[in-house]
């Protein structure tokens, strides 16, 4: 038995990690769209390059992760994104199974959480949750 019977609140808990996941995921389509919070890498980008395919995807799929809406399909789309970020931006740099070396850490990270939401769902505190109740699911 767990002692701080923490794990009865394990669906509360995937629910607040992919609120703050989400939320901390937008900021990089903001960063590139919107210029918030400002990345000067991010100067001058076009809509239709690969970063700017990016950046729509970080901002309309990261608000359906957040709000909990078609979560396992758009955490799956993102984790995928992830992967090929991660790939073509930061393994060309250094080894692949070294992602501290190359600075890929956090697109390793996000893709592996993005991929766990695809597995297991939004939680109880999301669209796709009180859908599911309204339609009995």
């Amino acid at each position: 038995m767990d002692p701080l019977h923490l794990a009865r609140f394990e669906p509360q808990f995937r629910a607040i990690l992919r609120i703050v996941v989400a939320f901390l995921f937008i900021q990089h389509g903001t960063a590139k769209y919107f210029g918030v919070p400002h990345v000067a890498y991010f100067d001058g980008m076009s809509m239709m390059s690969l970063v700017g395919v990016a950046g729509a995807l970080e901002l309309f799929g990261g608000t359906l992760v957040l709000i909990g809406l078609f979560t396992r399909v758009a955490a799956f789309i993102l984790s995928g994104e992830m992967a090929v970020g991660y790939f073509m931006g930061h393994a060309s740099q250094g080894g692949v199974l070294t992602p501290i070396v190359n600075m890929g850490e956090p697109a390793v990270l996000f893709c592996f959480v993005f991929l766990y939401f695809a597995a297991a769902g939004a939680g109880p505190w999301s669209v796709d949750a009180a859908r599911a109740a309204r339609t009995g699911r």
